[in-house]
């Protein structure tokens, strides 16, 4: 047996009494209404009622308003981080230039103290050269000086020597008729000149 789609009775089970049950049919109840109106109708109204007051208390100027405000509020923080940005920028900058400032001075400093150091150490090894030359010129004055009193003194004591060997030399061969006649040879000398 076939069912058709608008045949939708289905037989009770036995011992029912034979009740024939409706399925898968809506039952159809009537829609309650008010004046007329049934419930969408009525959820219109109250919409447009509820916009009409919003409008008449200008709510949606106020809501502006607010936005308004609230964006200000944005706008002027937002200005005021970008000031700090570019402040904190123009600090950095200023930083930067300060450290590469002092490292250009650390350098230059660096530089200056080696050629300092350079010519201390220049300076210090010429007046090593000097005073180690003035030394030895000293010390060979003072071996010259040594020479010559040593020159001076053995010629004195040659001198001396002389002198003596002379005059025991004379004691021994001049007597006085030999005194005479070398007084008298060198009286003789000098009248001729």
């Amino acid at each position: 047996m076939a069912l058709n789609s608008q045949d939708t009775h289905v037989a009770a089970p036995p011992g029912d009494g034979g009740n024939v049950e409706h399925v898968g049919a809506p039952e159809h109840h009537p829609e309650p209404t008010a004046f007329g109106l049934d419930a969408p109708q009525w959820i219109a109204l109250a919409m447009v009622a509820v916009l009409a007051i919003l409008i008449w208390k200008r709510v949606p100027a106020l809501i502006g308003a607010a936005l308004d405000r609230k964006i200000a509020g944005i706008r002027e923080q937002l200005d005021e981080a970008a000031q700090l940005r570019s402040e904190a920028e123009a600090l950095k900058a200023e930083y930067e230039a300060k450290s590469a400032q002092a490292d250009a001075e650390a350098v230059t400093m660096i530089e200056r103290a080696r050629g300092e150091a350079d010519a201390i150490v220049r300076q210090a090894e010429a007046d090593a050269a000097s005073l180690v030359e003035r030394r030895a010129r000293m010390a060979e004055d003072k071996i010259a000086a040594a020479e010559r009193a040593a020159i001076e003194e053995v010629r004195a004591t040659a001198a001396r020597a002389a002198t003596a060997a002379a005059e025991s030399l004379i004691r021994e061969k001049v007597d006085a008729k030999a005194d005479k006649a070398m007084v008298d040879a060198a009286i003789a000398e000098l009248g001729k000149r």
